[in-house]
């Protein structure tokens, strides 16, 4: 294995023990200042390491590697609701939800990678892979736009995941069988989101080594970024249509590449001013009584 690989798995291995130190402190509820400090902590490493692979490789993978950290960090806010949801129908406390997302972010990390060489070795091998590509994020982009705010995540799949799990975990301490239930229904969950996150991010680039660094940054911070955002994660009614529009656009980025080659500096111009606009939208357009994270 190349050195970068094993000093990024090292990187990964501290920043995950660092985690456990600061966020998995048994019988004490994790503060919003403590994550909100983790979650920039990560983002700020994130770009460090956006500013590292331009030093050593190029400007043009440290674009790649900086938006695909973007486009699967907005992704992984449709996650974040979703756990929401689990979480309150199965009445976790924050203990249990601490052990339930650390457990969450070391599967996800084996299944992005996964994804990722799966997904890079088919498009080398099958062009028209690049396009079935694009017909997924583009159905997924339909899906999610014409679904309502907060109800898209208790539908199909994971809302069967969901009632799994209140068939089988009764009570409010999960036993050790019942807290491994959870714990596959929260992977079962990344499984369905990655199937359309992973093609997103290998639009924007082929390199694995930048798409998989890319996904592990923003799959690190998700644990923290839950915590800071639980209390306000109903205020983003709108964010979910922006969610839509940025597949849609990497979507048409991966089918129209043949005729049509976008530069990732508009990519990244583009992403950000979509989530830009929607924040800002959700937090100035009233909710018309839809709360997300509250429909299970």
């Amino acid at each position: 294995m190349p050195r970068h690989w094993l000093a990024f798995f090292l990187l990964v291995g501290v920043l995950l023990f660092v985690d456990l130190r600061l966020l998995q402190r048994r019988g004490r509820p994790v503060s919003a200042r403590v994550a909100w400090l983790c979650t920039a902590f990560l983002a700020a490493l994130a770009c460090g390491f956006a500013v590292y692979i331009a030093r050593t490789t190029g400007k043009q993978p440290a674009l790649e590697f900086f938006t695909g950290y973007l486009i699967e960090g907005s992704l992984s806010i449709d996650n974040l609701f979703v756990f929401l949801l689990l979480f309150r129908a199965l009445h976790l406390g924050a203990e249990q939800q601490r052990r339930v997302l650390l457990w969450g972010v070391l599967g996800a990390i084996v299944l992005r990678g996964a994804l990722i060489v799966a997904g890079t070795t088919l498009l080398a091998r099958f062009a028209w892979v690049q396009y079935a590509f694009g017909v997924v994020l583009a159905i997924a982009a339909v899906r999610l736009l014409f679904s309502k705010p907060g109800m898209a995540p208790a539908r199909g799949p994971i809302r069967w995941i969901r009632d799994c799990c209140l068939r089988y975990v009764t009570g409010t301490r999960l036993a050790l069988t019942s807290l491994l239930l959870v714990i596959a229904a929260i992977e079962a969950t990344d499984l369905l989101f990655a199937l359309d996150s992973i093609p997103a991010v290998l639009s924007i680039t082929r390199d694995p080594w930048i798409a998989f660094t890319s996904n592990i940054f923003a799959v690190l911070g998700l644990r923290s970024l839950y915590f800071a955002l639980a209390s306000v994660l109903d205020r983003f009614h709108l964010l979910h249509y922006g969610l839509a529009l940025i597949l849609a656009f990497v979507a048409f980025k991966m089918l129209a590449a043949h005729w049509i080659a976008i530069p990732i500096g508009v990519s990244l111009v583009v992403i950000v001013s979509i989530l830009a606009i929607f924040v800002v939208l959700s937090r100035t357009i009233p909710a018309a009584g839809i709360a997300p994270g509250r429909a299970v």
